[in-house]
């Protein structure tokens, strides 16, 4: 039987995916020549700034059954590949290398060193101790199929005038803003789900609220009015309007609809986001205060867990002056404050990307790429990993698993190609 040869991959990327497929591949591959290139100067932007720079490596979900559930698009292709390559996958692979992960209480999980620099430096110092040739400042103009050469079946050619012949590409290049930046990947002969962006806060500047940036609420149901799209979790007000998990969730389920709507929407808030504090049971609630304590101010018996700053601008906005007491509390301001709490709507016009941890929803249609290897269906050695196809998690450290599980899978099947590959192209028998 041939022995395995010398071939080349080229990984399109430098973030976390292709970083983490690059790495791999050269550690199961070894006679594998990887070369990594990277269109901007600096590897691995995102997780640099992830967790407020921390880096959210993954998330604890361990339940096979729920994970895919968290990713608005490509639930059923994660469904597919999560088998192979799982949360504790992850998890160990950096215990491996001397990288431990802490769980918070939200779920998310970070280095013990609550560093983003140390995902970075084991992830770059797997790439020297396996010899991965990486370039920076280098992007990629096209990929030529080299039909005549089936040993080496890629031509890449660099925006830098570069010509690098490849046995293997794996475009893990992130996602595009804009349709147009997808165009060499579509000359390949695939297809593209139109780009919309994903992860977003929600924009009104005008409404009064704002003046309560920094106010945070542990659990408010947020919904798209006219819709079915509804989402419970912290809210932070900012000063430009609303942030925090629930909106964050909210945006990424309903990414496409509110890109349709050209971000103008009403949503509908309960900032109590309890399904057992109702109209009725808030009405009772009202009734107790004036038995029990009808001389106390109203401003003093806010409910629990509304800070004291929105409660005072929730009694403000019912017209309830600040030294009302519950004995005077009339039905009408009573009708209205219940309405603010329970069901207060507010008109979003626009959005703003949260931080810097901006998502695309979008990218190659994942019905023509194999689960299993990552591979191409259309383009033989073809592979891709990470948020170029069309794939997205929620906030809380789901894109980057996806981006670990699909780089991994990515660089095993190459391995495993590469090792079955005669000098010709041909497969070894």
């Amino acid at each position: 039987m041939d022995q395995p040869v010398a071939q080349t991959l080229v990984v399109i990327g430098g973030g976390a995916a292709g970083l983490f497929c690059a790495v791999n591949a050269a550690r199961l591959a070894p006679t594998l020549q990887v070369i990594l290139v990277e269109k901007s100067n600096k590897l691995l932007a995102k997780v640099k700034i992830s967790g407020g720079g921390r880096c959210n490596v993954t998330h604890a979900c361990f339940d096979r059954q729920s994970l895919p559930g968290y990713y608005p698009r490509g639930a059923q292709f994660v469904k597919r590949y999560q088998h192979s390559f799982f949360t504790t996958d992850t998890i160990d692979w950096f215990a491996a290398r001397k990288v431990n992960v802490k769980t918070e209480a939200d779920g998310r999980m970070f280095p013990v060193t609550d560093s983003s620099q140390t995902i970075i430096d084991v992830l770059l110092q797997e790439a020297a101790v396996y010899g991965v040739q990486i370039r920076l400042k280098t992007g990629v103009q096209r990929i030529e199929t080299n039909a005549l050469s089936p040993s080496t079946p890629f031509i890449v050619h660099t925006q830098q005038g570069e010509s690098i012949s490849a046995d293997f590409c794996c475009i893990a290049c992130g996602g595009y803003s804009q349709s147009a930046q997808f165009d060499w990947i579509r000359q390949l002969g695939h297809t593209i789900e139109e780009p919309v962006p994903s992860l977003f806060t929600f924009n009104a500047p005008t409404h009064p609220i704002v003046s309560l940036q920094g106010v945070s609420v542990p659990e408010v149901s947020v919904k798209i009015s006219g819709t079915k799209l509804i989402q419970t979790g912290p809210v932070l007000i900012t000063h430009w309007g609303l942030s925090g998990p629930a909106v964050l969730k909210l945006s990424a389920y309903g990414a496409r609809e509110l890109a349709q709507r050209n971000y103008s929407f009403t949503i509908q808030i309960n900032w109590l986001g309890r399904s057992d504090l109702t109209a009725t049971s808030l009405s009772d609630f009202f009734a107790d205060q004036r038995r029990q304590h009808p001389t106390q101010k109203i401003s003093n018996g806010k409910l629990q867990p509304i800070p004291q700053r929105l409660w005072d601008f929730f009694l403000s906005q019912a017209g309830i002056v600040a030294d009302r007491r519950w004995t005077d509390l009339s039905r009408r301001e009573e009708n209205l404050l219940i309405r603010l709490l329970t069901d207060m709507s507010m008109h979003i016009e626009g959005k703003t990307t949260f931080k810097e941890e901006f998502v695309t929803a979008g990218g190659v249609v994942v019905a023509e790429i194999d689960p299993a290897t990552m591979m191409s269906k259309k383009v033989p050695q073809l592979y891709f990993a990470g948020e170029i196809m069309n794939v997205d998690g929620i906030t809380g450290g789901f894109n980057f698993q996806h981006a670990w599980s699909s780089g991994m899978l990515a660089a095993r099947a190459i391995a495993a190609a590469q090792a079955s590959r005669k000098p010709d192209g041909q497969t070894v028998a």
